[in-house]
Formats: structure tokens, C-alpha cells, sequence
């Protein structure tokens, strides 16, 4: 019985070891993550925007745009505004305008 009780404090001990690793690591890596959630999220919101706003071109057809390099963001538009909001699950969101003249401009996070 002495046998397996050690056993089972080895893979207690390397189960920590492990979770401790994951956490430091995510830690770690958080602030690449979000910068990288807000440009996915930036990126989707301004494609999308122009197709809709500058093509012309119905949600379905610029949803197939950007399902490839943001497919984790979920669009949302804002047509009263001309606008697009778009966000990466707790990572990042963007929001951007239509501005006759300048195009889709992406919102600083003080004007959102």
C-alpha cells in the first residue's frame, strides 16, 4: 500500500507542476493574445464595413470575406449608423464608421 500512496503523490505533484506551467505561460502570453483579439477584431469590423457601406454588397456575401483570417470574431452592424462592431470572445472588440469621403474609420476605444 506504501507503493501506490507514492505513486499517487508523484502525479499529484506533476499535475501542480503542470497547472502552475499553463497559468505562468498564460500569464505570460495574455497581453500578445489581446493585442491580437483587438487587430482580429479591428480587422473584421473595417473589412466589413467597406464591403458593406463602400461595395454595397449584402452581410452574407462580406461574412464570406473575412471567414477565413478572423473566423473568431462575431460581427454585429449597425446600419442606422453605418457602422460595424466586432469582436473576438474575451479578447478584444472594434468598431468602425462609415465617413462619406474617408472610408470605414476604425473608432479609438474612447469614442466606442
Amino acid at each position: 500500500m506504501v507503493r501506490s500512496e507514492k505513486k499517487n503523490d508523484w502525479a499529484r505533484w506533476l499535475l501542480g507542476a503542470l497547472l502552475i506551467g499553463l497559468l505562468a505561460y498564460g500569464w505570460w502570453h495574455w497581453s500578445d493574445w489581446r493585442r491580437a483579439g483587438e487587430t482580429g477584431a479591428s480587422y473584421a469590423a473595417r473589412l466589413t464595413c467597406s464591403c458593406r457601406y463602400i461595395g454595397g454588397r449584402d452581410a452574407k456575401s462580406c461574412a464570406r470575406d473575412i471567414r477565413d483570417d478572423a473566423w473568431m470574431a462575431s460581427v454585429n452592424e449597425e446600419p442606422e449608423e453605418k457602422a460595424v462592431r466586432a469582436s473576438v470572445p474575451l479578447l478584444g472588440s472594434a468598431r468602425a464608421v462609415f465617413r462619406p469621403g474617408y472610408g470605414c474609420l476604425i473608432e479609438s476605444p474612447s469614442q466606442r
